[in-house]
């Protein structure tokens, strides 16, 4: 009920798209449920993300990596193999100098663009892969951040949505 209402359709049309495979759920005694997490895949899957890649989830010194054209970044996953990544751009934050941190994905950029919308501000940066991060105005101007600037994108390696 709770994801039809969310969706503004039906429970029919909710379980019409688990039956397809468009939406996991999994069943606990009689009954389905779909996890928050669950419903956040199906949302990327469906919407479209900004920072979604195709990559190949492997095995190195007990961590796992999605590399993405000899891009690494940390995930959290017992998926191997070919697999989807996605980053909220909200969750990436953006640094002038390496943070010491919790972080396991540091990767230093160039800003390639920025794109601005009332308050936020999109900034995009070439990190091998075309990265996108989530900034107030506010941040960017006193950041001075301006295309063509080298600048460090962070985030955490639960950040990363790791899906098939």
């Amino acid at each position: 009920d709770e994801i039809a209402q969310k969706l503004k359709i039906t429970k029919g049309t909710v379980y019409e798209m688990i039956k397809r495979g468009d939406l996991d759920a999994h069943k606990i005694g009689k009954h389905l449920r779909i996890s928050s997490s669950q419903f956040e895949i199906y949302l990327l899957k469906s919407k479209g993300y900004g920072n979604n890649y195709e990559a190949n989830i492997i095995s190195k010194e007990d961590e796992k990596i999605a590399n993405i054209n000899s891009v690494n970044i940390f995930v959290n996953t017992d998926l191997k193999g070919q697999a989807k990544i996605s980053i909220r751009p909200e969750d990436i934050i953006l640094s002038k100098g390496i943070l010491v941190s919790s972080a396991r994905n540091v990767h230093k950029g160039r800003v390639t663009d920025i794109i601005l919308d009332g308050s936020t501000s999109k900034v995009v940066l070439d990190i091998g892969i075309s990265i996108v991060a989530l900034i107030t105005r506010k941040s960017l101007i006193e950041m001075n951040i301006e295309k063509g600037i080298e600048l460090f994108a962070i985030f955490k390696t639960m950040s990363v949505k790791v899906y098939k």
